[in-house]
């Protein structure tokens, strides 16, 4: 086994929670170094976006569709930002006020930040600009000229990742990084739905290495930086398709050496973890890219429109256990809808359900299968008592009938969320056969894939007028003595659960952005 590997495998049984201990972290809310969430160049021209509120958007029961492409400008630039990694609402309780983003994120501390690169568009040369949720505004980091535009169908640009490892490491400590990369997964998949409201497609670059990515996005120019932030992923944008492994070397060799603006600090002092850079340079580079598949379409009942379920997602704090009954038909549109692949690469996580109110169907534990080819490994590597009993929903296997609403909580660090609603899940992965076959970026990938997961269960369960909340929280091996699970082949990476939220009153909630249109 390689090093990095060998990284990988330490770090994610180290941060792994448990009845005697939880993974390391300060301890204690360090108020004074809180990180600001937002990310700003000084130095760089600023562009306000204009809002699209009064703009209508596709039903969200018709994402699925093949809709009409439409045209790269500026207002839909505009639009496709806003309702993907935009402000939703800000919250106000008393003194204090936050704000709530579109894409969700674990502890709302968010360490994604995107950049898009950008043909001739808003102005007369090829541009990299950093997106500014706070303001709704792109900041110009460079301008240059280039032919990469003529390899891509017209209208395409492409939008960088990164992430700030140190926003989450400031509250979870050495479990921060898997927060980091669900965060990325929630980003990815808040960008191709809100591709999909403008009939874009989007896909992910497989073959572009770290130090590319992070040269485009102007990441290796230290003295711009206070905190280190490191590149995710290059996606192209564009209304036809593109090939995963499209070069991006006529743009590496254009660039400017030295990009505008330098970024805000965002802490006057950092802690230091000496496993999170270890981790963070082990998962650098994608040694295999995965093989690609077509997603299957997901058939819905008329709904909203799609901005409205974008803006209404939150995250519940308390779920009220005495209206989150849901019916079986509820309970399978949300599995219906994250069952095929979302992100155009090999299905690697099952879900792990327990059903707590759902009409019509027993309480008790439930797996649903995502890649065939797991489902004969689960069986044999699971408590053989199981019954993997067939369900109406096709991949939905009952596996042991009783009420689990006691043990969901415990494996939540306790936390009745996921008691109260109608089910909650965990993200079971197939995790040492991928990172042994493809390498230890594989590692972020499997967390992205799990965010992706969980941003389309928020959005599903709004559409009906239901409740998600993401839990980061959970007893890792707990969860596997319950499945009968001995070693490390299948690992649970991130659980949710779904019913109806308490409402609290005393939170008010303001427009995400009160400028005039």
């Amino acid at each position: 086994m390689n090093k990095n590997l060998q990284t990988v495998f330490h770090y994610h049984e180290t941060t792994k929670h448990s009845q005697q201990r939880y993974a390391r972290s300060l301890g204690y809310m360090d108020w004074a170094t809180q990180p600001n969430p937002f990310r700003e160049y000084a130095g760089a021209k600023k562009i306000e976006l204009p809002l699209c509120d009064a703009h209508t958007t596709p039903p969200y029961s018709l994402l699925d569709e093949e809709l009409p492409s439409a045209p790269l400008v500026k207002e839909s630039l505009s639009q496709f930002l806003q309702y993907s990694l935009g402000l939703a609402a800000w919250k106000v309780a008393g003194g204090d006020s936050w704000a709530v983003r579109c894409n969700a994120s674990s502890g709302n501390l968010h360490p994604t930040e995107s950049y898009v690169i950008l043909p001739p568009l808003l102005g007369e040369s090829s541009s990299i600009m950093h997106y500014a949720p706070k303001k709704h505004e792109l900041e110009v980091l460079c301008e240059f000229e280039s032919t990469l535009w003529e390899e891509l169908p017209k209208g395409s640009f492409l939008v960088g990742l990164s992430s700030i490892s140190w926003r989450e490491v400031w509250k979870y400590g050495e479990r921060a990084f898997r927060y980091v990369n669900l965060d990325a997964g929630h980003a990815w998949h808040s960008l191709v739905v809100s591709a999909k409201l403008l009939g874009w497609n989007i896909t992910r670059l497989d073959s572009v290495s770290n130090i590319d990515m992070n040269s485009i996005l102007g990441l290796t120019q230290e003295s711009r930086f206070h905190e280190d932030e490191i590149a995710d992923m290059i996606l192209v944008v564009s209304p036809g398709s593109v090939n995963p492994k499209l070069s991006l070397e006529k743009l590496t060799e254009v660039l400017p050496l030295v990009y505008n603006g330098d970024a805000n600090k965002l802490s006057p002092t950092m802690q230091e973890w000496e496993i999170i850079p270890a981790i963070e340079k082990a998962t650098q580079e994608n040694e295999v890219p995965q093989r690609s598949v077509v997603s299957p379409k997901i058939r819905r009942v008329a709904s909203q429109e799609s901005r409205e379920v974008i803006l209404k997602r939150r995250s519940i704090h308390v779920m009220d256990k005495e209206s989150s009954t849901i019916t079986q038909a509820e309970f399978f549109a949300t599995l219906r809808s994250v069952t095929p692949s979302l992100d155009e690469k090999e299905n690697s996580a099952h879900l792990v359900i327990f059903v707590n109110r759902v009409e019509n169907t027993p309480s008790g534990l439930y797996i649903l299968i995502r890649n065939d080819r797991d489902k004969e490994k689960l069986q044999e590597l699971s408590n053989p008592a199981f019954l993997w009993k067939e369900s109406e929903l096709p991949n939905l296997y009952l596996l042991h009938e009783y009420d689990y609403k006691m043990f969901s909580k415990t494996i939540s660090c306790a936390q009745d969320i996921a008691s109260d609603g109608a089910y909650s899940l965990g993200m079971l992965v197939n995790f040492s056969q991928q990172l042994n076959a493809h390498g230890a970026h594989r590692y972020k990938e499997l967390y992205w894939e799990c965010g992706a997961i969980g941003q389309q269960l928020y959005l599903e369960a709004t559409s009906m007028g239901l409740s998600g909340t993401g839990i980061g929280c959970f007893l890792d091996d707990m969860v596997h003595e319950i499945l009968g699970l001995k070693d490390n082949q299948f690992q649970t990476l991130y659980h949710f659960t779904v019913g109806r939220g308490h409402v609290d009153s005393r939170i008010q909630t303001r427009p995400p952005y009160e400028r005039n249109q």
